[in-house]
């Protein structure tokens, strides 16, 4: 079992940053591919971001954030990070980390946290 833990949200101005946190236990993340996902109200849950293990090396992002987002992990740490630049009020929602491994057959989802972009 893989526990999820996001952190890093909160409040922020237009054109401002964010950095979400994402510690995961339980597990070693090495084997999953870790990703983003968020959720608007009244919107269904959409995918970030992602990045494979380190033996794939991919990375996705989503076209509206895309050049305004970078995902990282750190498997020694056992976390993975969304750095937001340049955000804007279309960003705020409830950020989810994910865990997915087709090996393991495995899928886990953190609590969320909660990001609001507004002057």
């Amino acid at each position: 079992q893989l526990q999820l833990v996001e952190s890093g949200g909160g409040l922020v101005q237009p054109g401002g940053s964010l950095k979400l946190s994402c510690t995961a236990s339980g597990s070693t993340i090495d084997d999953y591919t870790m990703g983003w996902f968020r959720q608007a109200p009244g919107k269904e849950r959409e995918v970030v971001s992602c990045i494979s293990t380190t033996k794939y090396d991919f990375t996705y992002y989503l076209e509206s954030v895309e050049g305004r987002a970078t995902i990282s992990r750190d498997n020694a740490k056992n976390m993975v990070y969304l750095q937001l630049n340049n955000l804007e009020p279309e960003d705020t929602a409830v950020y989810y980390c994910n865990a997915r491994s087709t090996v393991r057959a495995a899928d886990y989802w953190g609590q969320g946290t909660q990001v609001n972009v507004s002057s």
